[in-house]
Formats: structure tokens, C-alpha cells, sequence
């Protein structure tokens, strides 16, 4: 739902950042790359380098100047914390202590299980709900998208790259447009699907200008902020106002209720910025934890309305 709304704003404004951070503007970080690059990024160094780079580095992609950078921000840092001064980020992150090829590896495991959680929901959807139900290939294909953007969070948080970044924002953005066109379906389209079919061709035509200007014509970190709130806003507004006018006369809705609240509350963990616990637990890292149950719930709500759905439809037939 509007989860990703909220973190591509929270997302975009440190990347917004990223280009000019306390760290990444200090002398001595810089002179520090530049040396290190001299002495080890080039002729046989560079040789020596490959040679004893781990497979699995390489085949994430770390280069000898992303090595560089990766040792010079922890001489920095403990430049700045023996000095007494506060931790310092750099391109607009906080330092963390790589393991393996995970550059953040607490966000990526996080990522990784949400997209196991959506995985495992999936299963029980369309084990449990018949393919017959109004919902169910709308629900379905919500799950795969889910996946889609949870799959490209958890390599973004792997290995930061401008492909992986876009592909995460991207993919976060047509998260956020689906959950907005499966609220679209639910609340609407059952009754009238002329009107579903027009939006959806509108969505798709957003998402489609949306990549192509961020990607042909300029990658702006503030309109992409503002385009995806605006569309988070709309879809909390839109299922929030849907589940009170119901949750009454449909008892499972209040699931869905739960998940609304429950989301805006957690994306309040990402204003607690701090340096990560043990240079692994950020805010971020554990927002993205404590979202996981999150999905569970609304993923069981989609299946308890699914069947709600079908025994109505199926009374409706009889009756006819």
C-alpha cells in the first residue's frame, strides 16, 4: 500500500543529499580516495587487486575505487570519533560495515524477508482462493508486483548503483500506482468495469511518462518525491475512507484498517535517523523489519475479502 510512498519520499530526500554529505566533503576523505586509487587502481596494482578480489565481489560489482571509498570513509569516521565529533554520512548514507558483497546488509535482509513474506501470502492466496473469485487475478498479480519492487529493494540495498537505485524507486512507484488501482477495483470497478479499464489505461500512461522522464530527460529527486506522495496520498485517503464506511458491515475490513494505521505509524521510524547500532541497524533497516507482519495482515485481508466476494457473487447467482 502507501509504505513505499512514504520511504521513496524519506529515500529521496537523502539522495537528494548525496551528491555534498559531511563525509564525502572532507579533505581528508577525499585525498584519501584520491591517493588510494593512485597506488592501488591502476597497472599492476590493479592486476594484484582483481587477482585477489574475492568471486563473489566481483560479481556484485565492487570495483578497486569503490574499495577505496569503502576504507577511506572508516578512516574518516575514525578521524571524527576520536576527535569527539558526531559520525558523518557519505553520499547521503550512513556508514555500515559491509559483509560479504551486502553493502547494507541488515535493509537487505529485511527487504529479502518482506519479499518472502509476500512470496509465502501468495501461496496461501491462491491455495485458499479459487481463481473464480472477482478479485483474485487483480490480488494476484498486486503480490507479483510486490515481489517485483521487494526483489529490487533487496539487490538496491545490496549493492547501491544509479541501475539499482532507479530500478528501486521505479519499481517502488508502481507498487503504490497498483495498490491505488487495487483499491480502484475493489471499491468501483466490480460494479463498473468500464470505468476500471479507463483508469487503469491512466496509470499506466502516469508510470509510463513517469520513467521516461526520469530516465530520458532528468533523474529530479524532488519531483519524484512529490509525484510519489502525492499518489500515497491518494491511496491512503481512498482505502483509509473505504474500510470506515464498510468496517461495520464487513468485520474483516478492520484488518485492512489496522494495516493503514499501522504503516503511517512505522514510516515514523524513519524520521529516528541515527547512526546504525553496531554500523549494520539503521532506522531504515528497521522500519523495514518491522513491516513484514505488515504485509502478512494485509495479504490476509485480501484473501478473507476474496472470499467474501466469491460467496457473494455465487449468492447472487443462485438468486438470478
Amino acid at each position: 500500500m502507501a509504505w513505499r510512498a512514504v520511504r521513496l519520499v524519506l529515500l529521496a530526500g537523502a539522495a537528494a543529499l548525496a551528491s555534498g554529505s559531511q563525509g564525502d566533503r572532507e579533505p581528508v576523505y577525499r585525498d584519501c580516495v584520491l591517493r588510494c586509487e593512485e597506488r592501488n587502481c591502476s597497472g599492476g596494482a590493479l592486476k594484484h587487486f582483481r587477482s585477489s578480489q574475492p568471486i563473489y565481489m566481483s560479481l556484485a560489482g565492487w570495483t578497486c575505487r569503490d574499495d577505496c571509498k569503502y576504507e577511506c570513509m572508516w578512516l574518516t569516521v575514525g578521524l571524527y570519533l576520536q576527535e569527539g565529533h558526531k559520525v558523518p554520512q557519505f553520499h547521503g548514507k550512513w556508514p555500515f560495515s559491509r559483509f560479504l558483497f551486502f553493502q547494507e546488509p541488515a535493509s537487505a535482509v529485511a527487504s529479502f524477508l518482506n519479499g518472502m513474506a509476500s512470496l509465502m501470502m501468495l501461496c496461501r492466496y491462491r491455495t485458499s482462493v479459487p481463481a473464480s473469485s472477482p478479485m483474485y487475478h487483480t490480488c494476484v498479480a498486486f503480490a507479483w508486483v510486490s515481489l517485483n519492487a521487494w526483489f529490487w529493494s533487496t539487490v538496491f540495498h545490496t549493492r547501491d548503483t544509479d541501475l539499482t537505485e532507479k530500478m528501486d524507486y521505479f519499481c517502488a512507484s508502481t507498487v503504490i500506482l497498483h495498490s491505488v488501482y487495487l483499491c480502484c477495483v475493489r471499491t468501483v470497478g466490480l460494479q463498473r468495469p468500464a470505468v476500471v479499464s479507463a483508469f487503469r489505461a491512466l496509470l499506466l500512461l502516469l508510470l509510463t511518462a513517469h520513467i521516461s522522464y526520469l530516465s530520458l530527460v532528468h533523474f529530479d529527486y524532488g519531483y519524484n518525491l512529490m509525484a510519489n506522495l502525492a499518489i500515497g496520498l491518494v491511496n491512503v485517503v481512498w482505502w483509509l475512507a473505504w474500510c470506515l464506511w464498510n468496517h461495520r458491515r464487513l468485520p474483516h475490513v478492520r484488518k485492512c484498517e489496522l494495516v493503514v494505521v499501522l504503516l503511517q505509524g512505522l514510516s515514523l521510524l524513519e524520521l529516528l535517523d541515527f547512526p546504525p547500532l553496531f554500523w549494520v541497524l539503521d532506522a531504515h533497516a528497521i522500519w523495514h523489519i518491522s513491516t513484514i507482519p505488515v504485509h502478512v495482515l494485509f495479504f490476509s485481508f485480501l484473501e478473507d475479502d476474496s472470499l467474501y466476494l466469491l460467496k457473494e457473487s455465487e449468492t447472487k447467482f443462485k438468486l438470478d
